[in-house]
């Protein structure tokens, strides 16, 4: 099966326990105002121009963000870190732009990895139909879930999706699933006063079964991106946030009895 995506990391460290190899599939249905990858949100390949001034004369590079290719493909380049995954407890995680745009390529991509015996893990923001996430549910050991907003209203103007979806998906997987972590993107006047800390809180205890919560600093270096491939930056004067800053807000969440993890 072909499907699109954009990037495969290695050694990953932040997608999931162990050392992991993340795949990112290309297209989002949302274009969260901190996004940084923003050249994941369109759901297919795309031609780019670098330009590079040197000796004051300019040269242009073009290339593609985003490429087709097979199941067979991406499985080819999973396998090789096998040895990593056994001594680690790692294993492969997939991730976006919005990997459930693309469900059937998904599953396949699943359905490999667990016939390898390998841990897997999909990284979503929930915004999908739920039979999506239904379809992926057996051959997914853990879902990263993004929660980036409570209030639906702000939701849709940062994000440009509605937030209603996503809860109800989210109420739907904690029913069915007893691994997920839910990721909360920090970023600075937009979700963490005290009371967003509050209301973060509420909607994750209220799904009684979750437990983990990660923590993300904002960081504004996919500024470049934007610029490079003129795009909207919309939070050009925000300061990136470091471990430190989120202390007060993983103390919060730990009194409240989760486990918390600042980066994930």
């Amino acid at each position: 099966m072909e499907g699109i995506i954009y990037d495969i990391k290695r050694f990953a460290l932040h997608d999931g326990p162990g050392i992991r190899t993340t795949v990112f599939l290309k297209g989002c249905p949302l274009a969260c105002w901190w996004c940084h990858n923003p050249e994941s949100q369109l759901p297919a390949p795309e031609p780019s121009a670098v330009v590079t001034i040197l000796d004051e004369a300019s040269h242009e590079r073009r290339h593609t963000l985003g490429y087709h290719t097979t199941t067979g493909a991406v499985m080819e380049v999973i396998d090789k870190e096998a040895v990593f995954y056994d001594e680690s407890g790692g294993g492969v995680t997939f991730s976006g732009g919005e990997p459930l745009m693309q469900p059937e390529f998904l599953k396949q991509l699943l359905q490999s990895c667990k016939d390898h015996g390998y841990h897997t893990a999909v990284d979503t923001s929930g915004h999908a139909p739920w039979q999506r996430l239904e379809e992926v549910l057996p051959f997914t050991d853990l879902f990263l879930y993004d929660l980036k907003h409570h209030d639906d209203e702000l939701h849709q103007k940062y994000t440009g999706g509605s937030l209603r979806l996503i809860l109800d998906n989210l109420s739907r997987l904690a029913q069915k699933h007893t691994n997920i972590v839910i990721r909360i993107p920090v970023v600075p006047g937009i979700n963490d006063s005290a009371a967003d800390k509050e209301a973060f809180a509420k909607i994750i205890t209220g799904l009684g079964s979750i437990r983990q919560v990660h923590l993300l600093p904002f960081h504004n270096m996919a500024q470049h991106k934007y610029k490079r491939w003129g795009m909207e930056n919309k939070l050009t004067n925000l300061n990136n946030l470091n471990k430190n800053d989120l202390l007060p807000a993983a103390d919060f969440f730990a009194a409240k009895g989760f486990e918390v993890t600042i980066g994930g």
